[in-house]
Formats: C-alpha cells, sequence, structure tokens
C-alpha cells in the first residue's frame, strides 16, 4: 500500500511540514513565547516557546498522519478502502498542519485571529466533506462507523452509512452556520449528534433484522 501511494504520501508529508519553513523564515520576528492553545471563548491559554511551535507543532501532526496511514494500510479490509477516502485519510492532517501554521504564526506576530469562530468553521468543513464519502465508504475496520453491528454485518454497514452521511452533512451545515454564534455548547451539541445518531439506528437495524 506505501509503494501505491508513494508519491501521495511525499506530497502530503511535505505539506505537513512546510510551516517549519515559515516559521523559519519569520524566525527572527516571533517572540520567544507563542500562543499554541484558545479555550473555547477564542482566548490564548497556552503558550509554548517558539521551538516547540515552530517544530514540534508539524512534526507532531507528522508522526499523527502516518499513524493514521500505517493503521490504514494494516487493515485486513484496506482492498474496500477506495481512493477518494483514503485522500480524506492522507489529506486531513497536511490541511489541519496549513491551517495550524497559519493561526499560530498570525497570532504571534499580533494580528487579530478568531480562533473560536475558525475551529467551528473546520470542523464544520470536514462534517460536510466527510459526510459526502460515508454512504461510499465499504465495510473496514479503519474508516467510518465502526461498532460491532456493522463490522459484523454488511447489510447493517451499508444502510447506516447511507444515513449517516446526510447526518453529517446536516451536522456541518449547522456548525458552519452558528459559527459566527461563538457558542461552544452548541458545537458539543452537534458533535454528539453526528456520533451517537448513526450508532443508534446501527442498533436499531441490528435489532431489527436479528436472525433474518
Amino acid at each position: 500500500m506505501i509503494q501505491k501511494n508513494r508519491k501521495m504520501l511525499i506530497i502530503t508529508s511535505i505539506i505537513i511540514l512546510l510551516p517549519i519553513l515559515a516559521g523559519l523564515l519569520l524566525w527572527q520576528k516571533l517572540p520567544e513565547s507563542i500562543a499554541t492553545h484558545w479555550n473555547a471563548q477564542g482566548v490564548a491559554d497556552g503558550f509554548s516557546h517558539k521551538t516547540f511551535a515552530v517544530f514540534g507543532l508539524p512534526l507532531f501532526m507528522f508522526a499523527v498522519h502516518w499513524i493514521c496511514f500505517l493503521i490504514t494500510a494494516a487493515d485486513p479490509k484496506n482492498k474496500n478502502i477506495g481512493g477518494k477516502t483514503l485522500g480524506i485519510v492522507l489529506w486531513i492532517c497536511p490541511i489541519l498542519s496549513l491551517l495550524t501554521g497559519c493561526l499560530v504564526y498570525a497570532a504571534a506576530l499580533g494580528m487579530d485571529v478568531s480562533a473560536e469562530l475558525i475551529a467551528p468553521m473546520i470542523i464544520g468543513a470536514m462534517f460536510i466533506l466527510i459526510g459526502n464519502y460515508l454512504p461510499k465508504c465499504r465495510q473496514n475496520y479503519t474508516v467510518g462507523i465502526k461498532v460491532p453491528w456493522t463490522l459484523h454485518d454488511e447489510e447493517n454497514w451499508n444502510h447506516t452509512h447511507r444515513f449517516a452521511g446526510p447526518v453529517w452533512v446536516i451536522s456541518g451545515v449547522i456548525t458552519l452556520g452558528t459559527a459566527l454564534l461563538k457558542t461552544p455548547w452548541i458545537l458539543l451539541a452537534v458533535l454528539l449528534f453526528a456520533a451517537i445518531l448513526p450508532v443508534i439506528y446501527s442498533y436499531v437495524y441490528y435489532r431489527r433484522h436479528k436472525g433474518q
């Protein structure tokens, strides 16, 4: 699987590490202490030395990126993971690395950033993107709604993911629509809704078709 996706792995890995290059170019302008975490109100409440901000964050994303890929490659049913689904797995960390780098450097240089607005917009966009592909996701052990009833019954898997797709898209739209309200509890409620509802649907489907 690594050989087959070598080009994509190289490209995505380079993109993940681009914030390091940007940090080196901005090194003299960056303060020694840089905000790297914001609370739900958008107030910086976590600071790191600029060495960690420049090198540590991208390297952490790089490690997560490769762990996710290796887990996917080790999946006994990885042949069911289509190119578009694998593309989502491979592009999540590069996009997050770039967005995180831009946010951290912009704040460090004194620019006005709204972390409480940016985060829900990123999450909403990801939900819409993933929701569009969930109905096409074939049974596997890495990507999708992985509960016992879907993993042991392909029909349950297919019905659950056709149901979950629109649920995630709607959740993403709601998240984007309420981002300006800057109310963390709405985001939390939407995330719980998107995560729990497909599991409930899967269990109900299992109970209705048990023994058939």
